[in-house]
Parts: C-alpha cells; sequence; structure tokens
C-alpha cells in the first residue's frame, strides 16, 4: 500500500481507522444537539429523526468545502507534520486521536455536552508543544499560533452569540407572532401544528447540514494530517494537479507583487514583500521543466508545501494593511491567485470526504440518547417549547453556516446549548436553568482544552519514545 512496509502500513491503517472511530464517536455526540429539540417537542419521532440528521450530516460533508479541514491541518507546521522518522509521525497521529476519542466517549458516558472540536484541537496542539521540547530549532514554532488564535477565537465567541442570539431572537418572537401556542409547552405525544412541525424539520436539518459541513470537515483534516504524517510523498501536494494550470496565476501574482510600493511600507511589511516573493520564485524555480508533480522528489515535494504555505501568509500581511498601494481589483486579484495557487496543498481526495461524511452519518444512529436526554430535560427546569426548540437551532445552523464560510470550526455542541440556555432565560429569566447541569457544562467547556493539550502532548512523547 502506497510502497509503504508492512508494519508501517498496519499503522496507517490503523491510524485510519481510528480516525474513522472518532467521527464516528463525533456522529452520536454532537448531532444529539440537531435532534433534541425535534424529539421533545414531539415534531418527529426519535428514530426518523435521527437517521433524517444523519442522511443531513453526510450530505454536509461534500457539500461544505475544505476550509475548515485545511484550518486543522494548517495547525501545525510542516517541521512537525514532516518528520523525516515516519514512526515520530505516528507517535504524533497515534497521540491526537487517542486523546480525542478518550475525552469523547467520556463525556458521552455521562450525558455531558462537549465540544468535538475542542478536543481535537486541543490535541493537535498539545502534540506541537510537546514538540517543542524535543525540536532541534530553538527559533522555531512547533504550533501555528495564528491559526490557532483565530480557532480559539471563534470557539471562545459561538456559544456567547448562540446565548445572546437566542435571547434576540426569542424577543423578537414574541413580539412578532400573534399565536401564543408555539410558546406553549408540547401537549404528551401529540405533534405540534403542521406549520410548527415544517419549521423545527427545517431547524433540524439545517443543524444537521451545519454541523456536517464543519465537523466532518474536521474529520477530512484529521485523515489529511495522517496521509501527509505518514505517506507524504503521496499527499503532501495533490499529484494529480498540472503544473501548466498555474502559470497564468504566478504571472499575475508577480506582476501584482511588483506594482507594490515598497518604500510606502513598515519595516515589517516591506520584510513580508521581500518573503512573498522569494517563496514566489523559489516556487516557480522548482516547477521549471517539470510536466508533472509526480516527478518531483520527495524533499522537492515538501519545500513547495512549505514555499506555498509561507507565501500565502505573507500575501495575507499584505493584503490586510492600509500601506499596500493596490487598487481593489488588483487585491481581489492577488487574492484569487494565490487561493488558486494553494490549492496544490488545499485538497482532500473523494475517498476522504466519502469515508468521513459515512462515518459522521452512521455515528448519528448510535448513542444519541444521553446528550438528547441532557439538551431536551437538564437544561433548562421548563420543558422545551416549540419557540425555544427553533430558536436555539436558527441561531446554531446560521452561526455554524457562517463559521464554515469563514474557514473557522465552531462548536455544534457550544452553540446549540447555549442557544437552549438563551431560550429559556429569555421565557422565564435566568433562574430558569437548572444551575447543576450549567455548571458541568461549564466545566467540561474549561477543561477540554487543558486535558487534551495535557493528555496528547504527555502521549506523544511516550510514544516517540517506544516506537
Amino acid at each position: 500500500m502506497f510502497g509503504l512496509d508492512t508494519p508501517i502500513t498496519i499503522l496507517l491503517l490503523l491510524c485510519l481507522l481510528a480516525a474513522v472511530i472518532f467521527e464516528f464517536i463525533n456522529g452520536f455526540h454532537d448531532t444529539a444537539n440537531a435532534v433534541a429539540t425535534v424529539i421533545y417537542t414531539n415534531s418527529l419521532k426519535p428514530w426518523f429523526a435521527v437517521v433524517w440528521s444523519g442522511i443531513w450530516n453526510a450530505i454536509g460533508v461534500f457539500a461544505g468545502g475544505i476550509a475548515v479541514a485545511m484550518g486543522i491541518t494548517n495547525l501545525l507546521p510542516n517541521e512537525v507534520l514532516l518528520d523525516t522518522n515516519i514512526y515520530h509521525n505516528v507517535a504524533l497521529i497515534a497521540a491526537l486521536l487517542l486523546t480525542a476519542i478518550i475525552w469523547n466517549l467520556g463525556t458521552w458516558y455521562f450525558g455531558i455536552p462537549s465540544s468535538s472540536s475542542h478536543t481535537l484541537i486541543g490535541s493537535i496542539l498539545g502534540v506541537g508543544l510537546a514538540y517543542s521540547f524535543i525540536g532541534t530549532d530553538a527559533n522555531a514554532s512547533y504550533v501555528n499560533w495564528g491559526k490557532a488564535s483565530d480557532i480559539g477565537l471563534s470557539l471562545f465567541l459561538s456559544p456567547l452569540l448562540g446565548f445572546s442570539f437566542a435571547i434576540l431572537l426569542m424577543y423578537i418572537m414574541r413580539q412578532s407572532i400573534k399565536s401564543k401556542v408555539i410558546f406553549r409547552e408540547p401537549a404528551t405525544n401529540a405533534p405540534p401544528p403542521f406549520w410548527i412541525r415544517l419549521i423545527l424539520l427545517l431547524t433540524c436539518t439545517g443543524v444537521s447540514f451545519s454541523h456536517g459541513s464543519n465537523d466532518g470537515q474536521k474529520g477530512v483534516g484529521l485523515v489529511m494530517l495522517i496521509l501527509i504524517a505518514i505517506v507524504p510523498a503521496h499527499f503532501t501536494l495533490d499529484l494529480k494537479r498540472n503544473p501548466s494550470e498555474i502559470k497564468g496565476e504566478l504571472a499575475s501574482m508577480h506582476s501584482i507583487l511588483y506594482k507594490i510600493d515598497s518604500t510606502a511600507l513598515t519595516a515589517d511589511e516591506a520584510f513580508e514583500l521581500q518573503k512573498a516573493n522569494k517563496y514566489l520564485g523559489d516556487f516557480e524555480s522548482k516547477l521549471t521543466n517539470q510536466a508533472s508533480f509526480l516527478d518531483l522528489s520527495h524533499e522537492s515535494k515538501f519545500d513547495i508545501r512549505k514555499d506555498l504555505l509561507l507565501m500565502g501568509k505573507a500575501v495575507k500581511k499584505l493584503l490586510e494593511s492600509k500601506n499596500v498601494n493596490l487598487s481593489e481589483n488588483s487585491k481581489e486579484k492577488l487574492k484569487n491567485s494565490t487561493e488558486k495557487v494553494k490549492s496544490i496543498t488545499e485538497y482532500a481526495p473523494n475517498w476522504v470526504i466519502l469515508m468521513i461524511s459515512l462515518s459522521l452519518g452512521l455515528g448519528t444512529l448510535v448513542g444519541w440518547k444521553r446528550i438528547v436526554t441532557t439538551i431536551g430535560e437538564k437544561i433548562g427546569k421548563q420543558h422545551l417549547t416549540y419557540a425555544q426548540g427553533a430558536s436555539a437551532e436558527i441561531v446554531a445552523a446560521s452561526t455554524i453556516g457562517f463559521s464554515t464560510w469563514l474557514g473557522l470550526p465552531v462548536s455544534t455542541t457550544h452553540v446549540l446549548s447555549s442557544g437552549i440556555a438563551g431560550s429559556m432565560v429569555a421565557s422565564k429569566g435566568i433562574k430558569n436553568l437548572q444551575t447543576k447541569t450549567i455548571k458541568t457544562i461549564a466545566l467540561a467547556w474549561l477543561l477540554t482544552l487543558p486535558f487534551s493539550i495535557i493528555m496528547s502532548g504527555l502521549l506523544f512523547l511516550l510514544f516517540r519514545t517506544i516506537l
């Protein structure tokens, strides 16, 4: 398989299996958030809701693109991800996968809504930090802190937005909807009026689709981490692409970068311009007389990946500067050309996307009840009303969808749980929340990152000494 020795092939397959298990757990751990409202408002029978949600989760993985997936992949610099000792790469992957699976299973067992996103990202940061203790370059950063800060901010703000927007939406609904039936507790085992049922079905579909498009991408990013780390010769670049496809984009980038007046830039910005030109030139020189990426040496593939990632960062900083003397049209062309060139490294094979979509969809069918019970019964003191369920899911679907468009991972669990809490507060104030459950969820929220960072780091150092 990929020309690997038997022991490495076995380790690769085990790592891929672990990634599938993680995404399967993600399915029944996080998808419970999408079906809790339709189940507790009697809008759908539990098993129909779960199957329906599973289908839309799988569809969401395919439709969501790969921006979030690449955000996960790029959390680790090349120096960490492409260690020359392949067993060290296996140690890295095994540590972060095992940590993510243990924490997700533990919180699911106790019925605690916890974020798979936090767990995975914390695990990746943990191995990066652990690598810094053994890395040979004292000046190197073994974590992409720029990307980590963007992701951390989105994970921190999303539950606050979910809570606030749910309160606002509940207020708007009370002011604009004349019928009061939507604000009442559902009659026992009786389905809601058709129009309410349709709204809740649409919101459940929206959350499921958004979850697949965001969380599913995290699974895709995780598999790409595995493939790049263990089989870099085959997956460092998209080998199906033809170098001739991007020659026009490279010429466009050269032309636009040449227009920038370096004398109008700060010293740091001028350095970024210098780096952008340097890495662009290095990339072009490696493509000289190359008809296919397949013909490149392993070292050249590694260098090209590094050049493109660093060039992309430099161009991004230039585009954010107010001192760059480019028209909006030129800036847009430079941005688009950079994205097209970077697509050589930012890709995922169709079989990876299919594998993750099936894992997430099938996982939805198993073990969902524990988290559903917490969402539906233990966050608020009252039974979930139609309006509360709809407002929480509308906020969750829109927040997750917007984050996916920005290429940022967010926690479906945190957004929807906070949305439920916000809808409960909007109805009867803060006293309408079950303090014990809120404290447990908040504690899990606070502990997830430290636990996953520390555990994955320690496991990485342990496995690295064994393998």
